[in-house]
Parts: structure tokens; sequence; C-alpha cells
């Protein structure tokens, strides 16, 4: 009998189940999820929901009719415990088990930690799901009521965009990074300068090479952030935003090829016959032999889309170009292509303006673009490198070059 399970209810188990039904497949299919909540939108949980302005109707992907109008099971507070890839059945926690003809592993993340902070674990949040930003808005208000600060450790997409939402609630903020400079990562230079003078400016204090030597539980209910220089830092809530690790364990453990993350071609499959991969669980083999991971909404439904239409039997790999956002403090950051690796930049527009954006090259060669509210630019960026043409530094500089007329003779 057809049945496909999916293990994991976030963006790309959805997003799988759907492309399933769209593509003509009219057998069961399982979404198995470990959290109490039907599927629900993750990137508002540092902003929007984190600051009560998002309903739970508007944070939910789908409700429960639509799932049932397409006949896509769903089946909360459900965690799977193994995979018998020979027998093609995973097993259950409370005991039973399911037989499928084709399974999708969308498992997800999950959030680094501090091993320091166990003994102030109360006011030491991680953000990954629904429960974490619930228990950080309370702490938050907590927070707000007694004028205590908030200290996050991480100066990522995560850590800054709650640090934002928690300057919009009156509540006092240090960022705390490890590296010389924030999302040191992702970003070159000039836009780490340019976030942190954007978090300066709105009142959030900002420690960098900020080694952290231990967190603990102090005298009414806060807690003390020890440096390795013999700085301390009271908090009413500690945030920690380091990064996550993929979820492959149960991957692993049933002998599928995983290298800190379950390994996928641009197709979704994995190792093992019939069981496909998809969103922040994975990492992609890229046809150079090169491992990408990529942690994006993007990422989750375009691989969600290929690991599907690889169950259905159909060709439709995801090679598309990366994109990301980050929404902090009213401004907007979209990110086109990986910039790592580039050896010269310029500037579109102006860095103390409305808009601008940063061209990232790599020799002569385009390689990405992160926009700052210039999204025109972002969507002719996503085309360029689509397209595989490339601007030179001076074309990309002049405001009066509509560049996507660049596009058609690439």
């Amino acid at each position: 009998m057809k049945h496909i399970v999916i293990v994991g209810a976030g963006q790309a188990g959805l997003q799988a189940a759907e492309t399933l039904r769209a593509g003509g497949f009219d057998a069961p299919i399982t979404l198995l999820g470990e959290e109490a909540h039907l599927p629900y939108h993750r990137p508002p949980l540092s902003k929007a929901w984190l600051a009560g302005s998002l309903g739970a109707d508007q944070l939910a992907m789908r409700t429960a009719a639509a799932l049932e109008r397409k006949q896509i099971a769903v089946r909360t507070g459900t965690k799977v415990v193994s995979i018998d890839t020979a027998g093609q059945s995973v097993a259950l926690a409370d005991g039973s088990r399911l037989g499928y003809s084709g399974l999708l592993l969308a498992t997800g993340a999950t959030p680094r930690t501090l091993p320091c902070a166990a003994a102030a674990t109360g006011a030491v949040r991680v953000l990954r799901s629904r429960d974490d930003a619930d228990a950080i808005s309370a702490r938050l208000a907590h927070c707000a009521q007694r004028g205590l600060p908030l200290i996050v450790v991480g100066g990522g997409f995560i850590g800054l965009e709650v640090a934002a939402t928690a300057r919009q609630l009156g509540v006092a903020v240090t960022i705390l990074e490890a590296a010389p400079r924030l999302l040191e990562r992702v970003l070159a230079q000039s836009l780490s300068d340019w976030y942190a003078r954007l978090h300066l400016g709105h009142g959030a204090r900002v420690v960098l090479n900020a080694r952290i030597s231990g967190i603990e539980a102090a005298a009414d209910d806060t807690v003390e952030v020890h440096l390795a220089d013999g700085r301390v830092f009271p908090a009413g809530l500690v945030l920690v935003g380091i990064g996550v690790d993929a979820n492959d364990a149960l991957a692993r453990d049933a002998g599928i090829e995983c290298a800190s993350g379950i390994v996928v071609d641009a197709h979704g499959r994995t190792s093992a016959p019939g069981v496909t991969a998809a969103g922040d669980c994975t990492i992609r083999r890229l046809d150079n032999g090169e491992l990408l991971r990529l942690e994006s909404v993007q990422n989750a439904v375009e691989q969600g889309r290929a690991a599907a239409s690889t169950l259905l039997g159909l060709d439709r790999p995801f090679s598309g170009t990366p994109w990301f956002w980050s929404d902090q403090h009213g401004r907007k950051l979209q990110i086109a292509g990986l910039s790592r690796g580039a050896d010269g930049w310029t500037v579109r527009g102006d860095m103390q303006g409305d808009g601008f954006s940063v061209f990232h090259f790599r020799g002569a060669r385009l390689i990405a673009v992160d926009s700052i509210d210039a999204a025109r630019d972002h969507l002719v960026a996503r085309k360029l490198l689509a397209a595989g043409a490339s601007p030179t530094p001076a074309q990309a500089a002049d405001l009066t070059l509509d560049l996507a007329t660049l596009i058609d003779g690439a």
C-alpha cells in the first residue's frame, strides 16, 4: 500500500505534503510533528509574534480544516525514535510503528546552548519554537515590569532580531558577540559596522570579542553573565543565539549518510533508497562534491518541493540562487547569493540613506548582493545571479544604470 510519511511538521514538511497532493499523489500522507502545534511560520517568532503584534491565526500556515480538505493527516506531539529502512517503517515513542512506501525527513535543527548556563536555566533561553517564543515573551514582560535588562549572547540574525524587539518593548539590551564584529559569518565588514550603528542608535549596548566564562543564578530571580576578562553583566533574561545543529541523529542511527546534516543531492535524495530529506536538517552535496548547508525559508520550501517530486518519480531538482532576509528596527535586509569568498565589493546607493545595496564580487564575477530597504535591487540581483550576469563594480554603483538591462545579454 502506498503511504508517504513525513517526519517533521515545519515549513519543509508541509511544503512537501502539499507538493505531493498537487502532483497527483492520492494515497495517505502522514505528517508527524513533535510539537503540540499545527505547522506555523517561524520567522515572526523573533519579531511580530514576540512583540505581541501577530495573532495565532496569522502565525499558522494552515488551519486544521485546510489540511483535512487536502487529506493530509497531521499527528502533533508525536516523536519518531527510529527508522527501519529495510522494513520501510518508523517506530514512534508510544511503541507503535508506521509503514511507508516513501519517507521524507524534515526534522529541522536544534539551537546550541551554553553548558555554563546550567545553573541558571530558568532565565536562560534559546529561540526555535513557538513555545520558546512564548516563554521569552513572558520573561521580557517580567524584565520590562522590573526594569531588568536582556543579555543577548550572539550577534547573529536571531539574537539581533530579538534584541530589536526587546528594545521596541522598552527593555534594556546588551549584545555580547565573541567575534570582532556582528554577523561576521554572513556579512561584509561594512554591513557589520552598519548593523552595530543601527543597534547602538536604538539604545542597545554592543560588546565585541566577548568571551563568556559562566552564567550564574543571582539573587531575586536574576542571572549574571561573566566574561573571561572579569566583567559581569546582570540580567533578567539571557537569550542564547549562537547557531543551530541539524537534527540528523535519527537518520544517522538508521545508517543514512550524514555530515553535520543529512546529506542530500539537489533532488533531496539521501543515501537510503526511498528516503528523502529537506530543510534545516540537511546538507546538500553540490555537483563539484562540496557540501553546502543553508538555513532559510527558501531552502526549506524548495527542498521540500524537490524531495516530494522525487517521491513522485519526477525530476525537479532545486538549484536556485539562495536568498534570505532579516527585519530589525524597521530596516529590511535582503540577501541574494552567498558572499563567502568575495574579494571585492561596491556600494549602490548611500549607506547613510534610506536604502542601499552591497554588491560582492569574486574576481570579475558577481556572487552576492546584500540590500537594505532596496527591494528592487534585491529582485534584480536574484535575476542577475540566476542568469550568470555580472555588472562591473562601476556599473553596480551607477544609479543611472538599470541593472536589469544586463540580464538579457548574459
